[in-house]
């Protein structure tokens, strides 16, 4: 550790928001993906659907199991994931490399359906929330807010639009990794190194 509780050194020696802990796999998101901005109608539906497989759970079982969602979920093509059948999801239930969910199998399902019957082009939709940047980053993971007003925004939008596991906690989540907000603390590496 280095001298806040909110880092933690790595054993390259890089100072990182300490969530990354010591895991391998969480060091490799927190450097290489949390906070990087994601665009794409694709790449949005898939943070979206795995934010709302998150909930309750800890990120790095999100993480471990992403190789077996993308090849459930046809690697999280709308139109492919809008046509699965309720075989599929019986299928999806019997296979414990994912999150055995029925709720948040068919509200993936039902979000891809929402997303190609509505036109929603989610990347669009996902960045006409991004805040103005802080003007100071933060310097404690305990400062750093659970939900704000734009991801509470974000979550009505979808919510009106018949979208399920989009709550702003979860949105707030999805602003994090998708670098609509830049989260990492005062004194980690890639607070640094970020423009």
């Amino acid at each position: 550790m280095t001298g806040s509780a909110s880092l933690v050194l790595g054993p390259d020696g890089l100072p990182r928001c300490a969530w990354a802990g010591a895991d391998p796999e969480y060091q490799r998101y927190h450097d290489e993906e949390w906070g990087v901005p994601l665009h794409g109608q694709r790449q949005v539906f898939e943070k979206i659907s795995l934010e709302g497989f998150q909930a309750g759970l800890s990120w790095i079982t999100i993480l471990r199991k992403r190789p077996a969602f993308r090849e459930r979920f046809h690697d999280f093509d709308l139109e492919a994931v809008a046509a699965m059948s309720e075989a599929e999801v019986e299928l999806l239930l019997d296979d414990a490399r994912i999150i055995r969910h029925r709720g948040k199998i068919s509200a993936v399902i039902g979000n891809a359906r929402n997303a190609l019957q509505l036109g929603d082009d989610l990347d669009e939709i996902l960045w006409s929330f991004a805040p103005a940047p802080r003007p100071a980053r933060f310097e404690q993971w305990s400062d750093v807010p659970a939900i704000t007003p734009e991801s509470t925004a974000l979550s009505a939008h979808l919510r009106k639009r018949g979208y399920r596991f989009v709550g702003p906690t979860t949105m707030y989540a999805l602003m994090q990794s998708g670098g609509l907000v830049d989260d990492h603390l005062v004194g980690c590496w890639r607070s640094e190194s970020a423009p």
